[in-house]
């Protein structure tokens, strides 16, 4: 039997599984969809703002958030540790993840109390915070005075060059747009930020447009173009780019579907298949049984929806990584309710709908739907009303978690590394202890 069935192929259903495979768990993901990774930028945003103050150096804000927050149910020292532990699983999957606050050599990460934010260009040219930045896009810290070359080209959908460059100089950047021809990658004329990656797979295409940018960039300026720098290949596109122009180059992410986002996907995908965890997507849990062991209430199984008959999936452990409200994982009905999806778990949520939002849209505070979830103990077990665990054999990690607004808050992925890994590593100290 499964130690563990992780149940959402989200970041941090798939960190969590990665955790525990590590630590001799038998592990299998199943999941409805291909979680959020497919629309972020691919950063690892950990707290990018507090109310309405943007937040310079995270771990500071995060000793002044309120007790339920998800980030102060875990130790800080923890927090750095789950991120640690990600930035060496990102240079082992060939995507290496940095930031401004450490020390960084193959194996060796030291995350700092005070490490700062970096600030990169967002697909209209605004300033948007990230804690961890893929190689790919670390040059473009907009924190250096460089000035930019902004290239787009001509028939590409969903990036506008002249607006990031006119967006970044009324921000006192120094940058300049340009356009290139979409023949530069390919001779399709109707392309995707996704297909145009596929193309710079090829070193034929990559060698052409490394020509091309040589002749367009000045001395003194670093290269910014759409997050296409390759899918299979990135880290050599980017090295190869870069030798060519002889300059910085870094990717600008664009609208969804995002190709920094997808290269993560795949990577951790491919990475648990080889150490024997299933990955499986299009398996909507439907059902759940539980039962009554040692007095206490525990999950048998678990159902998704198959074309004929529901199929049951069994485990010592589950973990719960569905998402939040946009994800998925809750939902509202008509009648104003909110509710988890699977196991009917309690949700913080109003359960009325003329209580979900405040009167205005851009207010100071979080909308009281989006900051509802799952409440769980310090082992992130969801609880009921007297705060004891519901299930003992249940966890929940992620963006389904009470009182965070994680899109707000610029702490999506953060939460979703760090609760991934910490209550893995929670199942698999139970699972050690029955054995």
């Amino acid at each position: 039997m499964l130690d563990l069935l992780v149940i959402g192929a989200g970041l941090s259903g798939l960190m969590a599984a990665y955790t525990a495979a590590s630590m001799g768990l038998r592990v299998k993901v199943v999941a409805k969809g291909l979680g959020a990774l497919h629309f972020g930028a691919g950063t690892i945003d950990l707290l990018g703002y507090w109310g309405d103050e943007a937040v310079k150096r995270p771990f500071l804000t995060i000793n002044q958030l309120p007790s339920n927050h998800p980030y102060k149910l875990m130790d800080t020292e923890a927090i750095k540790t789950a991120l640690a532990e990600f930035v060496a699983l990102s240079e082992e999957l060939g995507l290496t993840y940095n930031g401004d606050f450490g020390h960084f050599g193959r194996g060796l990460t030291q995350i700092n109390t005070d490490g700062e934010n970096l600030w990169l260009p967002s697909p209209v040219g605004a300033a948007r915070p990230a804690f961890l930045a893929p190689q790919g896009q670390q040059a473009g810290n907009l924190r250096s005075d460089e000035p930019m070359l902004i290239v787009g080209f001509t028939g590409m959908r969903d990036f506008f060059p002249q607006l990031i460059a006119e967006n970044l100089g009324k921000q006192g950047h120094t940058a300049r747009a340009v356009f290139l021809p979409l023949d530069t990658i390919t001779d399709r004329q109707d392309n995707t930020a996704v297909s145009l990656a596929h193309q710079l797979d090829r070193p034929q295409n990559r060698q052409k447009l490394a020509h091309a940018l040589k002749k367009l960039v000045k001395p003194g300026e670093r290269i910014g173009l759409p997050a296409i720098l390759g899918m299979d290949n990135h880290a050599q596109v980017l090295a190869e780019l870069e030798a060519g122009t002889g300059t910085a180059v870094f990717e600008i992410p664009t609208l969804p579907p995002s190709v920094p986002g997808m290269r993560l996907f795949r990577a951790l995908r491919n990475k648990l298949q080889g150490m024997g965890v299933r990955v499986e997507t299009g398996m909507e849990v439907v059902n759940c049984q539980s039962s009554m062991v040692n007095d206490q209430l525990s999950i048998e199984w678990v159902a998704t929806e198959t074309s004929a008959r529901p199929l049951k999936h069994r485990a010592r452990h589950f973990l719960l990584a569905t998402g939040g409200i946009l994800g998925g994982g809750l939902v509202g009905e008509l009648d104003g309710r909110v509710r988890e999806t699977i196991f009917n778990l309690p949700v913080t949520a109003p359960q009325k709908r003329s209580q979900w939002f405040r009167p205005g849209f851009l207010n100071a505070e979080s909308h009281p739907v989006f900051t509802g979830g799952i409440a769980v103990d310090s082992d992130f077990r969801p609880i009921n009303g007297d705060g004891q665990p519901i299930y003992d054999n249940l966890w929940a990690a992620g963006n389904v978690l009470a009182h965070t607004d994680p899109i707000r808050e610029r702490s999506l992925e953060g939460t979703a590394v760090t609760t991934g890994i910490i209550t893995a590593k929670a199942i698999a100290a139970k699972v050690k202890r029955k054995t």
